[in-house]
């Protein structure tokens, strides 16, 4: 049995180190699309703050980790899938040939149409690479432009703010991280980060880019023009799914799952950024590009990959972002379901905000700003669908007891 992994992040190291724990005698080949030791795109912040060098980045710090496992990890891009034959052709014209596929390629950043993006000083932060260039231009004072405030750029947003930047925030939402917080979480966390030195412009959009005395200048739909060492551009990602034009894979926005995390095409499997599978709160196929979701897919992909039947029941859609010190979270259905119910205490002052939304007598959805205790029971109680009783009337009016709620309905004490 030859079981090939396209892919070497979260879903790919962690599925095939499943593999090796179900099937010890088969052989496994991880193939990662960079030049690189598999390594966690969320650890690129901490590197770029110097909290970590490179190989703090890596997914796994055991030196010989993958030759240990007789896991065979290979560089190669992937550019056709022949389903039938089983085989992978390779960027360089060779090809694999493998008995179960499991797809986790992953996403790549967007490039809007935007003219100037091509000149020197502009990066994603997305690649190990990107980050190399990020930190020899983020020097401490140096002008840098942040084109997007949604979830990705949020995270970059503190690593450039704490390495002491001039830094300006460009987003064309009317607030912060729109698909995760609301019009007072997002405003609040704006608000935040420019009592911290940072400037945020909402509601616009970068229509150019040009020379300029630091070497760019940003032009705003809304009229400025920002002088920039550097810009980093994190205008959202898509998946990478241009390599199965031809085949047979089923793919709407991501390529489609069953709940077993099998694809159309027999014995090719996907997980992670790259797919659609089960939404916990929906129960329908949604895209959820957030590590821990990444990494539970490719568990599950693996077992039923050996044989191990295994459905998955659905991820749970949750952020949880810290910028500069303040904590913004959100889970499930975080805006509400029709004919629910919504409960908020807000305390602009200290930065604290909380938002629960109820299916009935169930917490189907909440945001938390500034109230760190509130994180794991909002996950608990949406996951676990506990009927809250009597407690969901106290919470109406009260959301800040939710600590109390999830107590007392967890030892069932109404």
């Amino acid at each position: 049995m030859h079981y090939l992994v396209l892919g070497a992040g979260p879903a790919g190291v962690t599925a095939a180190e499943t593999l090796r724990k179900h099937d010890k005698t088969a052989k496994i080949t991880l193939l990662g699309g960079e030049p690189e030791p598999p390594y966690s795109r969320m650890a690129i912040p901490y590197y770029l703050i110097e909290k970590v060098g490179e190989d703090g980045t890596y997914l796994r710090q055991q030196d010989n980790h993958y030759e240990n496992l007789n896991i065979d990890y290979v560089h190669g891009v992937a550019v056709a899938l022949h389903g039938k034959s089983k085989r992978l052709k390779l960027e360089d014209g060779s090809e694999i040939q493998f008995d179960k596929l499991l797809i986790c390629t992953g996403a790549s950043p967007i490039t809007p149409p935007i003219p100037g993006l091509d000149r020197d000083g502009i990066y994603n932060c997305w690649t190990l690479e990107d980050a190399r260039h990020i930190a020899r231009l983020a020097q401490k004072g140096e002008p840098v432009v942040l084109m997007g405030a949604g979830f990705i750029g949020s995270i970059i947003l503190e690593s450039l703010a704490l390495k002491g930047v001039n830094l300006t925030v460009v987003e064309m939402g009317d607030r912060m991280v729109p698909r995760m917080l609301d019009e007072t979480a997002g405003v609040m966390l704006q608000q935040w980060c420019e009592s911290k030195g940072v400037r945020v412009l909402t509601s616009t959009m970068i229509s150019e880019v040009g020379d300029g005395p630091e070497g760019l200048t940003v032009h705003t739909k809304g009229g400025e023009a920002l002088d920039a060492k550097l810009l980093v551009v994190a205008a959202g990602v898509q998946p990478n799914i241009g390599f199965l034009a031809s085949s047979g894979v089923t793919i709407e926005h991501g390529i489609l799952v069953d709940q077993y995390m099998r694809t159309s095409v027999p014995d090719v499997y996907a997980a992670g950024d790259v797919c659609q599978a089960i939404d916990f709160s929906t129960q329908k196929a949604e895209m959820l590009a957030i590590q821990p979701v990444a990494v539970e897919h490719g568990r599950i992909a693996a077992q039923n990959m050996t044989g191990k039947a295994t459905p998955h029941e659905g991820s749970l859609n949750m952020n949880v972002l810290e910028s500069m010190g303040l904590i913004t979270a959100s889970f499930g259905l975080w805006m509400g379901v029709e004919g629910g119910d919504s409960a908020k205490m807000v305390d602009l002052p200290n930065n604290r905000y909380l938002r629960l939304e109820f299916d009935g007598n169930k917490l189907v959805g909440g945001q938390a700003v500034g109230l760190t205790e509130h994180v794991g029971i909002l996950r608990g109680l949406i996951q676990t669908e506990l009927d809250l009783g009597p407690w969901k009337d106290k919470l109406m009016k009260e959301p800040q007891r939710l600590p109390e709620a999830y107590v007392a309905v967890a030892q069932g004490i109404v």
